[in-house]
């Protein structure tokens, strides 16, 4: 190409010789050339370029023989050391890949390699840098497009995931059953507490409404006998004490006839107005307030000695079958 007006496109540096010496580069737009002495000797693309690296053999660190393929990214990044550093620089790069990647799959293990296939990538492009400074190339990225594993490794790999995962479940089914337990003992816990509280608070209130109803029949104890004081202390007093105990002596005797076969009874059964005074003067001596200390320490006299009361008489036995009385 000797022409002498030139338009280079965008992106795109041409290098001119003269004379067979590097002369310029060209930069996009218009240019001019010395015809016969000047000469268009290469024609760098300043754009990203994607390379498809070749599937190669890799074995990484525990033995493991792999299949695998890569895409490279790179750009021209000084068009003079692409053109005089390397003969051809897309395949001096393609090279480098491959040669990188070998030698970065040998220092990881098989399960990393499937684990840290970003760190992988970017050890590979690091790599690369170092070595295409020189040729003018910068690696923008590189992916690994496959990763091809044997058919019995393939086969065992399934198997390890097979295991890992039914010892997941296994994991989970025990967390499970363990929560399962634990929330059932604590139900059962928190059922105790509370059957515990609520008999605490039924004995609590029987025990509150016993004392209650202890205290109601003592005040209305109390007030019947202030009642029955009341009733004593008016004229007339006497007589219905009198009829009142009467009515118990007659209640009380029946009462003992229905419990026992056998009973004892004195001879004056029959003569109930003699019970009656008995009792009557039983309750007026407890009526009667008791002596002082002072009043006690004096010398009683003769005439206020009272005389002994009179023998009880001899008790008369009744049975269910002897209807008779008979003198004991």
């Amino acid at each position: 190409m000797n022409t002498v007006v030139l338009f280079v496109p965008q992106q795109e540096a041409w290098v001119v010789e003269r004379m067979g010496k590097f002369h310029r580069i060209l930069e996009p737009g218009l240019n001019f050339l010395i015809p016969l002495l000047d000469r268009i000797r290469y024609v760098q693309s300043l754009k990203e370029i994607v390379i498809n690296v070749p599937e190669q053999s890799a074995v990484t660190l525990d033995n493991v023989t792999l299949q695998i393929d890569g895409v490279l990214y790179l750009r021209v990044m000084d068009p003079y050391k692409a053109s005089y550093g390397v003969e051809d620089p897309e395949y001096a790069v393609t090279q480098l890949a491959q040669t990188t990647m070998r030698s970065e799959l040998g220092k990881l293990t098989l399960d990393k390699v499937f684990r840290e296939r970003e760190n992988l990538n970017a050890s590979i492009v690091d790599a690369i840098n170092q070595a295409s400074d020189y040729w003018g190339i910068r690696c923008l990225r590189y992916e690994i497009k496959d990763i091809h594993v044997p058919p019995r490794v393939k086969e065992s790999m399934q198997m390890q995931v097979e295991a890992e995962r039914r010892k997941r479940a296994t994991v989970l089914e025990s967390e499970g059953t363990r929560e399962s337990a634990i929330n059932v003992a604590e139900g059962k816990k928190q059922a105790q507490i509370l059957a515990s509280e609520a008999e605490k608070a039924e004995q609590i209130n029987q025990a509150s409404g016993e004392a209650s109803a202890i205290l109601v029949k003592a005040q209305a104890k109390a007030e019947a006998i202030r009642v029955v004081a009341a009733a004593l202390a008016q004229q007339n007093g006497n007589s219905a004490a009198s009829l009142s105990v009467a009515e118990q002596y007659v209640a009380a005797f029946s009462k003992l006839a229905k419990e026992s076969n056998t009973i004892l009874l004195p001879s004056s059964t029959g003569d109930m107005s003699s019970m009656v005074a008995q009792a009557m003067g039983i309750y007026g001596s407890l009526s009667k307030p008791q002596p002082t200390k002072a009043a006690s320490a004096e010398v009683t006299t003769p005439s206020t000695l009272q005389a002994p009361p009179p023998p009880l008489p001899p008790s008369i036995e009744y049975t269910e079958q002897e209807q008779q009385p008979s003198a004991s």
